[in-house]
């Protein structure tokens, strides 16, 4: 039995995205990977009065993350250490990420700072940020049915 999976042209995008971060550093990278820098993933949802943004962040300190909003961007950057628990001798591989990271992410128009939450639980950040409320469409009234005169003077000599 096959089993259907729906494609998902954005998650494609992450992965691909990841995938150049991490050839990118690793190539031009320092080799100790002090300086190397990662993109955490991203899920992103909507409901009728908030868009939601879940960033898995696995083992971070909430302390070594930072959110910022300018200009109708919302950037999320932090750091994650390396902790050495095994010896060198001991380890053959490092695949978890680790270093800094920042991620920008443009919001809606009419979107103020007040509209923004952020809360972190067992290694998601979640950011609920409130939709701005749509300008609705006033009625104009048509004149009154008078006619009003417009009187002025010409500035030709």
């Amino acid at each position: 039995m096959a089993t259907l999976i729906r494609w998902d042209p954005f998650r494609e995008m992450a992965s691909l995205q990841n995938d150049m971060s991490r050839l990118i550093n690793g190539a031009f990278g320092a080799s100790n990977g002090e300086s190397r820098s990662w993109i955490p993933p991203l899920d992103a949802w909507e409901n009728e009065d908030e868009l939601v943004y879940a960033f898995d962040l696995p083992g971070m300190d909430e302390r070594d993350l930072s959110i910022e909003f300018e200009d109708g961007s919302l950037t999320v950057s932090g750091t994650r250490e390396r902790k050495d628990e095994a010896s060198k001798d001991g380890l053959y591989r490092y695949e978890r990420r680790f270093g800094s990271f920042t991620r920008t992410i443009g919001l809606p128009q009419g979107v103020t700072e007040d509209s923004i939450k952020a809360e972190y639980k067992s290694g998601v950040l979640e950011v609920h940020v409130q939709k701005p409320e749509q300008p609705k469409p006033r009625r104009i009234e048509i004149g009154s049915g008078g006619h009003a005169t417009i009187e002025g003077k010409s500035s030709r000599k």
